[in-house]
């Protein structure tokens, strides 16, 4: 061998070990190498018995001549080690196991199934059964495979790099599922560094970081819904989001004792879709899942990706969707992950300025490189179609838009125009959307978006006044409304007079994306309270002030999201190590019907919704609300009318005063001869003071609030009531 080509391969760094290790023909016959360290004999078998015990050239290399041969005959390997004698089939007798479309286009980024072409893909290749592992290191000076099968000495499996694509790829047979690997790769500056695959569609169970051979093997029972599923327009139908962190919901369930109890619940309040929490790998329990290093792999602390594919089946039959938490703005810098994955720069960008997050002390994506961008799009599609997802849910889009996000001046650079946009991120978020919704019908895409920035919703082809495509998501969390609604019920109510516009500002902007309105897990941790807790007042004002919130959170334009616990009052914040107080839900606890009978009110909002096309159906259109009152701020009173395509109406009313209103008259459409209460979170069964109205109210030729007729109601106190026409 040749001493260049035999340095290269002992220090990890050759780049085609294919073209001196295997089987060659020279003149006089055939020779055979083989790199297997701390073997002690290695022989070749060939056809007819025929049996050559290799040379041993010292480093773990051996080889022979086969005499007489002019092409290369079948053979296997029959290498011994200290008390065993294995058969081992040569690896570096095999051609490539990637095609070239695959490599043109990962040279292109725009290979939309990346999960096919790269990592480790069980197969049989060139008539054997085995694994072909490939990996994207551009840097490397070599890169070889490591796992349990070789006890994690790498050196006897050098891999290829196939041409200017970065690539590298070794199919190595007789390694099937359940295998643990890593790759070994020679850094520019000759160092090693032993690194997960950043395709791995499995891992091991944290705080192990080895990747895992996997296959899919569920077969799915959920074609019916995902048959109909988007059938209408997400922002034209009834969406109601219960988010929930999996592994803390019931801790210590998996994902298929969840199948068990989790669709059941849901279906059971009524919630049209769950949002999942972050669920991809991530190695810090207490991140909740936001900072993730296996972006193709569903963590392992609950079982397998079939188990999680089970889990989203269950939903969907129970006729539930799936959404989930997606996290492309930042990854941790765990030496094991994706942090300067072959010592350099690589899925971060390569100026500080641009890479380090100052908020997380994570690195942030480099969106202007191809095979990065390349490498979200397709994990975005990947958990759409091969877990059936019906969207994802998209964190921290603001720190991805803006160069100066929580940067100081001076700690930035602006783009090519001067400008603080992030033109890359733009045209990611932009070709995520667009990919997603072509290739997923019925999928929708949510931004977690906290600023003012223009067309979060709109098209992506349709050019707003700042000069930009719109990012093409389905719809924004409407974090404004949040902040502003939830400023205002933590208030006394004596002083809610003066913070009446926190309440009525919303639909200013209303009509300028489609919104969502969230109560998310951020806004009950790290000291905000839960929302009953942010309530003032004692218990019982407590109580009727979250009822009447949520009565008119789930009349507000805009779809609706809860986080678990807020659906029965928890009053402690949410903890990630315990989850929600499910005991306060005990028939033995003191105050359980209290808890009980909000959750009752949480199940009849999401019936009356659903029921109730006023509440959904024109959220994005202005012709949908009507302001009744608007500026009773001395009263705390607000009403409002919603109205279906068919112009159907309902009238909301929240009085957010602790005293009875009587006889207090709205202003109401003259079509109408009476109205009916459908919905009064006073009602006793939610442990209110059961003031409700039993029968229908007249409408009178009283001129009121600009209308030419009027009714008169009693209004409960720190409470919401729902009308229609009786």
């Amino acid at each position: 061998m040749d001493p260049g080509d035999r340095a290269r391969l002992l220090a990890g760094e050759h780049h085609d070990p294919h073209g001196v290790l295997g089987a060659h023909p020279v003149r006089g016959g055939v020779v055979v190498r083989v790199l297997r360290p701390w073997a002690k004999e290695v022989a070749v078998l060939l056809p007819k018995g025929r049996r050559l015990v290799l040379d041993a050239d010292g480093d773990g290399l051996f080889s022979g001549l086969l005499p007489l041969l002019r092409k290369v005959p079948a053979y296997e390997l029959r290498v011994r080690y200290d008390g065993d004698d294995l058969p081992v089939d040569d690896p570096y007798r095999f051609l490539p196991a990637l095609g070239e479309l695959d490599l043109h286009l990962i040279g292109e980024g725009r290979h939309e199934e990346l999960w096919t072409a790269l990592g480790a893909r069980v197969m049989t290749h060139q008539g054997t059964a085995g694994t072909r592992f490939t990996v994207w290191a551009p840097n490397a000076r070599g890169v070889r495979v490591t796992g349990d099968w070789t006890y994690w000495d790498g050196g006897a499996l050098p891999m290829r790099s196939l041409g200017s694509t970065g690539v590298w790829e070794l199919f190595v047979p007789g390694v099937g599922e359940g295998a643990l690997y890593k790759f070994d790769i020679a850094r520019p500056d000759g160092s090693h560094t032993v690194r997960a695959d950043p395709m791995a569609r499995r891992t091991e169970c944290p705080p192990n970081t080895a990747s895992m051979v996997t296959d899919d093997h569920h077969v799915w029972g959920d074609a019916e819904w995902m048959e109909r599923r988007g059938a209408r327009p997400h922002h034209e139908a009834p969406l109601s989001v219960y988010e929930l962190h999996l592994p803390s919901w019931r801790p210590g369930l998996g994902y298929r004792q969840l199948a068990e109890q989790l669709p059941a619940y849901v279906r059971d309040l009524g919630f049209t879709h769950v949002e999942f929490m972050a669920v991809a790998e991530h190695p810090f329990h207490g991140s909740w899942g936001y900072q993730v290093t296996g972006f193709y792999a569903p963590t392992a602390r609950m079982g397998t990706p079939d188990d999680f594919r089970y889990l989203v089946d269950a939903l969907h039959q129970a006729g539930i969707g799936v959404l989930m938490d997606w996290v492309p703005a930042h990854f941790p810098r765990d030496d094991w992950a994706l942090a300067e994955f072959d010592g350099r720069p690589l899925y971060e960008h390569e100026d500080p300025r641009r890479s380090a997050h100052p908020d997380w002390g994570t690195l942030e994506f480099d969106y202007g490189r191809k095979e990065v961008r390349n490498f979200l799009v397709a994990n975005a599609v990947y958990w759409c179609e091969r877990f059936h997802l019906d969207g994802l849910r998209v964190d921290a889009v603001a720190s991805m838009l803006y160069l100066d996000y929580s940067r100081e001046d001076g700690e930035w650079l602006p783009n090519e125009f001067g400008g603080r946009e992030n033109l890359d991120a733009v045209a990611f978020l932009q070709e995520m959307n667009a990919t997603v919704y072509r290739r997923c019908p019925g999928v929708v895409t949510f931004a977690e978006e906290s600023t003012a920035w223009d067309g979060v919703t709109r098209p992506t082809d349709q050019v707003g006044p700042g000069g930009f495509g719109g990012l093409g998501f389905g719809l924004k969390w409407n974090m404004g409304w949040m902040h502003d609604s939830l400023g205002y019920v933590g208030k006394e109510p004596v002083h809610r007079k003066y913070h009446h516009h926190e309440m009525t500002f919303s639909m200013v902007y209303a009509y300028s994306e489609n919104y969502i309105l969230p109560i998310s897990h951020d806004e009950v941790v790290h000291g905000k309270r839960a929302l009953v807790s942010k309530m003032p007042g004692d218990w019982w004002q407590q109580r009727a002030d979250h009822r009447a919130y949520l009565g008119f959170m789930w009349a507000h334009p805009g779809k609706q999201l809860l986080f678990m616990g807020q659906e029965f009052a928890q009053g402690a914040e949410w903890s990630v190590d315990h989850g929600p107080d499910w005991w306060l839900l005990d028939p033995s606890y003191g105050a359980e019907a209290d808890h009980r009978g909000v959750r009752d009110l949480v199940r009849d909002l999401n019936t009356v919704y659903a029921a109730t096309p006023a509440l959904w159906e024109r959220d994005t259109s202005p012709e949908g609300f009507q302001w009744v009152v608007g500026d009773a701020a001395e009263d705390n009173v607000f009403a409002f009318l919603r109205f279906d395509a068919d112009g159907s109406p309902l009238l909301a009313v929240c009085n957010f005063s602790p005293v009875v209103r009587h006889d207090y008259r709205l202003g109401v459409p003259d079509t109408f001869a009476a109205w009916a209460e459908v919905l009064n979170t006073d009602a006793a069964r939610y442990g209110g003071g059961d003031v409700v109205g039993t029968d229908p109210v007249k409408t009178e030729s009283v001129p009121w609030h600009g209308r030419s007729a009027s009714l008169r109601t009693t209004l409960p106190p720190l409470a919401t009531v729902w009308l229609r026409p009786a």
